[in-house]
């Protein structure tokens, strides 16, 4: 092996500088790194690496209970986040949520009135933010945030990608009766 690398290391020699030959300084492992990295990397795969931290997957978590205004504004915020050079994985609506709302009388529990509201949720997934770039998108993001809209940002995890999907309620009801239906043959054998 050793036969390998002996011309290698004297092209090399013969290419540094004599200052850097007659370094009795330097040691035998800065010098095998020095070489080793010459020799199995490439240059552009340090060029390829990102200059700043990045938060590999965001979830931007928009609520209202204005409809129109929020996809509005969601909307916006894809803009923005295109014109940041953020990339936008995915862009969704979850279920709305529907709520009662009752307002009492003053010293009595008699209901005075009773409102139902509906709750929208609109989700924007963002990959790859570099650090620099994330305050300056929630400074905007908070900046244009509309009355009755309230703006959440976490990292995005399994559970928001579960919440996503609306259950099938004739799938479950089907493989619980299956399961029904198996535990009976098991139990008579």
């Amino acid at each position: 092996m050793l036969r390998k690398f002996t011309p290698l290391l004297q092209r090399k020699a013969k290419q540094l500088p004599i200052t850097y030959l007659c370094n009795t300084t330097r040691n035998i492992s800065d010098s095998k790194a020095f070489f080793v990295k010459d020799l199995h990397e490439p240059d552009y795969l340090e060029s390829l690496k990102p200059k700043f931290p990045q938060f590999e997957n965001l979830n931007v978590q928009i609520k209202g209970y204005d409809y129109p205004i929020l996809e509005s504004y969601q909307r916006y915020l894809h803009k923005v986040a295109e014109y940041l050079d953020i990339d936008v994985a995915d862009c969704y609506a979850l279920p709305p949520q529907h709520m009662t709302v009752q307002r009492l009388r003053a010293n009595s529990t008699a209901v005075d009135a009773e409102y139902r509201l509906t709750v929208y949720e609109r989700n924007l997934h963002l990959e790859d933010v570099s650090a620099p770039i994330y305050p300056l998108f929630l400074r905007i993001a908070q900046a244009a945030l509309p009355e009755g809209v309230e703006l959440s940002i976490q990292e995005h995890t399994e559970e928001c990608e579960e919440r996503r999907y609306v259950p099938d309620r004739d799938l479950l009801d089907l493989k619980a009766e299956l399961e029904r239906i198996q535990s009976g043959t098991a139990k008579k054998k």
